[in-house]
């Protein structure tokens, strides 16, 4: 299981931290990835991470804004959001791939997302 959370209201250039807290299966050779769905739009993938550790990856619009990282010990991943823009707007959700997969998917297990909501 999977469990975004850290949503809230934060104004334009502000910063936010989303955890993502894991339980269940073992995600050790796994990726989890960041997605977010802004009204009206398509999901979109956002950042990914090993759980073993090793290079991210992140989208164009978020590169430089956004870092994750994780911690094992706590099995939770994170991400930091710095410099936020209204278009930032949007329900992010966490995500695990399939046992081998990686940065790029397939994402098989979803948590529920939470709610960023970034004021102009």
């Amino acid at each position: 299981q999977l469990q975004a959370s850290g949503g809230g209201l934060v104004q334009a250039g502000g910063s936010l931290t989303l955890s993502c807290a894991t339980s269940g299966r073992t995600f050790s050779s796994s990726a989890i990835g960041w997605f977010r769905r802004a009204p009206g739009k398509e999901r979109e993938f956002v950042a990914a991470i090993p759980w073993s550790g090793g290079t991210t990856y992140y989208a164009d619009s978020v590169k430089g804004r956004f870092t994750t990282s994780r911690d094992n010990a706590k099995n939770t991943v994170y991400l930091q959001m710095n410099r936020l823009k209204p278009e930032d707007t949007a329900v992010y959700y966490c995500a695990a791939t399939i046992t081998g997969g990686n940065l790029l998917g397939p994402y098989d297990s979803w948590g529920q997302g939470t709610l960023v909501t970034v004021s102009s």
